[in-house]
């Protein structure tokens, strides 16, 4: 829903792609801090990490509610708070994973992290259609009063998950003391380059980031606005288009146990883009929605799969330093944006878009193809069903 909103609002009040652009990369501007949030996950309990970065999202959303609310919003106010929050969103997903490979047994891991993903799925679905319309009715105020209810909601049920010593590791594994932060950060990394099939999936997820993602997510706003001549309500309808599609990709790999990460993991990239590829040359808003469905289903597959792989190949006590590197390449993303903004500027979106998603499908396979033997033989450690 805020991004959603925030999105529509900027490129509203600015008429600026790149602003829009900014503001999306803004988002993610905590990325390189990540692998500081996986040491710190590792040693104070990844539970307890989640429940400090929710309190800061409900703290920074309830202060746009109030600017809101009291008449004097501006899209300088904007970009700092999502500036702010981005210095901590973007390791969410990384600590989730991690806190779920440390209370699921490894056979389960798949399902376990494809449920994880549904729900997340099926609240941007929901998130995508009720926030448009929130936005639309009420405007900004009305609606951050809901969002900055969901962010202290989710701040209470996490408190409430279940301390890791009933589930996973002893209490005493998280909090036993370490002879320092930058050494274990040291560490984590060094963990990652010594194992080359955690490092080809740290390429690709660079790679989607920097090209994959401002296509499906931060330009459509301007996608709406510019290309389908459409509303904020139209907006919502596209990026619940993508959600539904990654909702029903995360339901699909959470029935099956028995996938081979390392595979699934390359093939669904290349589909993500072949389907990319023609919603960007897609000039009518039903047309992109069903492209964009599709793009969303084979995310789904190659970021749980992705996740699956490293969690599985990662022996414990370094799997949140690992996801917290993991995080740390979606720095592609506001890499990948305000240059998507400035070609868009200068050639156009369609020749802008065309050019992301074939430069894509090329280093995809490139990837594949440097790491075939850590990614493709079903005998990779990789490619492990347990």
């Amino acid at each position: 829903m805020e991004t959603l909103i925030l999105g529509w609002y900027v490129l509203v009040e600015t008429n600026s792609v790149l602003l829009l652009t900014l503001f999306a990369a803004l988002q993610f501007s905590g990325t390189l801090v990540a692998p500081v949030f996986g040491v710190a996950g590792d040693r104070i309990g990844h539970r307890n990490l989640l429940c400090g970065m929710r309190v800061v999202y409900t703290i920074l959303a309830t202060t746009v509610m109030g600017v809101a609310l009291a008449g004097t919003p501006n899209p300088v106010i904007v970009l700092t708070v999502t500036a702010l929050m981005g210095l901590v969103r973007p390791s969410d997903l990384g600590v989730r994973s991690a806190l779920i490979a440390d209370a699921m047994p490894t056979e389960q891991l798949v399902p376990a992290l494809g449920i994880s993903r549904t729900t997340s799925d099926m609240a941007r679905v929901i998130g995508a259609l009720t926030g448009a319309g929130l936005f639309a009715a009420f405007g900004l105020g009305a609606a951050y009063i809901v969002v900055a209810s969901f962010y202290a909601l989710g701040c209470i049920l996490t408190s409430a998950i279940a301390s890791p010593s009933r589930g996973g590791q002893p209490e005493a594994a998280i909090v036993a003391p370490r002879p320092s932060a930058w050494r274990d950060l040291r560490a984590g990394l060094g963990y990652v380059r010594a194992r080359p099939q955690l490092l080809a999936a740290m390429w690709l997820a660079f790679l989607v980031n920097l090209t994959a993602y401002p296509l499906s997510n931060g330009l459509l706003p301007y996608v709406a606005r510019e290309i389908y001549l459409i509303d904020q309500t139209g907006l919502g309808y596209l990026a619940a288009s993508f959600a539904m599609g990654a909702l029903l990709g995360s339901m699909a790999v959470s029935q099956r146990s028995s996938i081979r990460p390392g595979r699934a993991m390359i093939v669904a990239t290349l589909a993500w883009y072949l389907a990319l590829l023609v919603f960007v040359r897609l000039t009518n808003p039903f047309g992109g929605g069903v492209m964009l469905m599709l793009a969303g289903f084979a995310q789904s597959f190659c970021m749980v799969t992705l996740a699956v792989m490293l969690m599985r190949t990662t022996s414990a006590p370094f799997r949140g330093r690992v996801m917290g590197a993991r995080m740390l390449v979606i720095y592609g993303l506001p890499l990948g944006l305000p240059v998507a903004g400035a070609l868009i500027d200068r050639v156009g979106f369609h020749a802008t878009a065309t050019l992301y998603a074939c430069v894509g499908l090329a280093c995809t396979l490139l990837i594949a193809l440097n790491w075939r033997n850590e990614l493709w033989p079903a005998q990779a450690p990789a490619n492990a069903r347990q």
